[in-house]
């Protein structure tokens, strides 16, 4: 039965993918940055969407063979990859009503009592953020300037996780504004609504952004602020989604409710990429 349940986890994980290259061309995303990981150069990882906000390596993680394309595989101790500042995520413009981060992850431990930092961005009066601690996925929003917003402790939204599975995991800030408001801040996993809490529009913030481990200051649901680079992510991080649009449950599904339009499929990612 576990076995039976693991592959139509994967089947599911398989055509949300699907669903996301068919009807999100990572060159049509022209508010936003898309990080496959498939063609990393060095130190370099490119940006493929219609921007070009190349990202770069830190420490030596490895290029692998992922659940579709290529893979960067995590070591849980150094490695990581730094994000610029963008004014499409957090630098000069702003505020955003609406913002969706998918990633495609597999943790080597999810039962492990440090946190793994997945994404990150923004510091610890404002950010978001997504991380595996002690058996969940857990995603992050706050904003603790009560000048603009006072989110404040915050929202963070949880799923359990086993280790070595393939999970798409995204929160969706919906239709912020400049109060708090419930159901605005939404938890995603698999292609299934999870859970949503309080929400609000997010500003600007100049602290960095991270994939695979927190780069400089976040904000965790149970210790509070973190001030230093660490939380590093052990396990595959397939490809990264930074929005600034609300997907919704339509978008996720796309490609499994229609056949038509099947020359976006080739262009889609670069290539197309099939679940194995």
């Amino acid at each position: 039965m576990r076995i039976m349940l693991a592959n139509v986890g994967l089947m599911i994980v398989c055509l949300i993918m699907a669903s996301l290259s068919f009807a999100l061309d990572p060159a049509s995303v022209t508010d936003g940055h898309v990080y496959l990981l498939d063609n990393i150069s060095g130190t370099e990882v490119p940006d493929d969407s219609a921007n070009d906000h190349v990202a770069a390596v830190i420490g030596d993680p490895q290029v692998v063979a992922g659940l579709s394309g290529k893979a960067l595989l995590f070591d849980g101790v150094d490695d990581g990859v730094h994000i610029p500042d963008s004014a499409m995520i957090n630098a000069t413009s702003g505020p955003w009503s609406n913002r969706t981060v998918m990633a495609v992850f597999n943790c080597a431990d999810a039962s492990k009592q440090e946190k793994q930092t997945i994404y990150e961005e923004g510091g610890t009066t404002r950010g978001l953020n997504i991380y595996v601690f002690d058996g969940e996925v857990y995603v992050g929003g706050w904003n603790k300037d009560a000048n603009q917003v006072d989110w404040n402790p915050g929202t963070w939204l949880s799923a359990p996780i086993g280790s070595n599975e393939w999970h798409a995991v995204a929160f969706v800030l919906r239709g912020g504004t400049d109060t708090v408001e419930a159901g605005k801040f939404e938890m995603w996993l698999d292609g299934r609504l999870v859970t949503a809490g309080e929400g609000s529009n997010i500003y600007n913030h100049t602290a960095d952004n991270s994939i695979g481990y927190t780069k400089g200051d976040t904000v965790f649901h149970d210790t509070g602020n973190r001030s230093e680079d660490g939380d590093f992510f052990a396990g595959m991080v397939d490809e990264l989604w930074i929005i600034n649009e609300a997907l919704s449950a339509a978008d996720f599904r796309s490609a499994m409710l229609s056949v038509e339009h099947t020359g976006k499929l080739t262009a889609a990612w670069g290539a197309l990429k099939t679940c194995r």
